[in-house]
């Protein structure tokens, strides 16, 4: 715990991923290897969309905020873990605190929303698709992505406040590696069991409602899969929509563990593991997942390479 004694009554203390690691600066240099690959491949599909007249749909206009918000979500934690780890510090004010829990928040919740948001356009265009471009029109798009934004930023600026306002005893060690709120509730003098059953409510708004959303459109989709005659007709249409359905799988699962069960249900190694996988490893796979499995990406790939 290098220079704890330096920091100041008013900083809190990120002991980081898995402080008792032996191989912690591996782990770190590893996740800083994820973070230039979620860079470059988030960046390269967001330059593609824009480019490419042919992706120029709602579906890839929708899958470009997922990149943008996955761009941000990464960096508003890695980045900060990274500089701790090579200055050998581990302190950040109570406002840096407030700040990243503010911007983590607020990525996240606009993830679950856009997800579901992109889940409604998969069911329309497979379930609905003569009224497709009726439905799903540029200004319905766009009111998808604001709203996203905004139902995200209010509802962290809310829980951010209140989670922050809560006071601290003893030394300010937070068992992770950025300030989320379990970790930041574990600390607190104060019994937070009532602010604790809100944060249950509004994850289940932010996290269970858009999980039942998006199983409901997707049980409507297989059940329209199920009546295409044609083979190739099946497979297109799963093909974009199985994409979507891993993304959510990787990034909802984990999250509802994390913010739905009690937490002396779970260690906070376990917290730290599950955080992990929806900061960290979704944004870097969300680009390779889209990419990979989708002709017209890489087709898109092909074109910009050939020019």
């Amino acid at each position: 715990m290098t220079n704890i004694n330096e920091t100041s009554t008013t900083d809190f203390i990120l002991l980081g991923l898995f402080p008792e690691f032996q191989y912690a600066s591996l782990l770190v240099y590893l996740i800083l290897l994820v973070y230039l690959i979620t860079l470059t491949g988030n960046s390269i599909l967001i330059f593609l969309i824009w480019v490419d007249s042919h992706l120029h749909t709602p579906m890839y206009f929708l899958l470009s905020q997922l990149s943008i918000i996955d761009l941000f979500y990464i960096s508003s934690s890695v980045p900060k873990m990274v500089i701790n780890h090579s200055l050998g510090k581990h302190s950040i004010s109570r406002i840096g605190c407030g700040v990243q829990m503010f911007f983590c928040l607020t990525l996240g919740g606009a993830e679950c929303l856009l997800l579901t948001f992109m889940s409604y356009d998969r069911f329309v265009a497979v379930c609905n698709p003569l009224r497709y471009t009726i439905i799903i029109n540029p200004k319905v798009c766009l009111l998808m992505a604001v709203s996203s934004w905004t139902g995200a930023s209010l509802n962290s600026l809310i829980q951010t406040i209140y989670t922050m306002h809560f006071p601290v005893c003893g030394l300010k060690k937070i068992n992770h590696f950025f300030c989320e709120i379990p970790a930041i509730l574990k600390l607190s003098c104060e019994d937070t069991s009532d602010y604790e059953i809100v944060l249950f409510i509004v994850s289940i708004i932010f996290i269970v409602t858009p999980f039942s959303l998006i199983m409901t459109s997707y049980i409507y989709i297989f059940l329209t899969v199920l009546k295409i005659n044609s083979p190739e007709g099946r497979k297109k249409s799963l093909s974009t929509c199985s994409s979507h359905l891993i993304v959510v799988s990787l990034y909802l699962g984990p999250a509802i563990v994390v913010y739905m069960t009690p937490g002396s249900s779970h260690t906070p190694g376990m917290d730290q593991g599950l955080s992990m996988v929806y900061t960290i490893l979704t944004p870097m796979l969300n680009p390779l997942i889209y990419s990979l499995r989708n002709k017209e990406v890489v087709g898109a790939i092909k074109k910009t390479l050939g020019k």
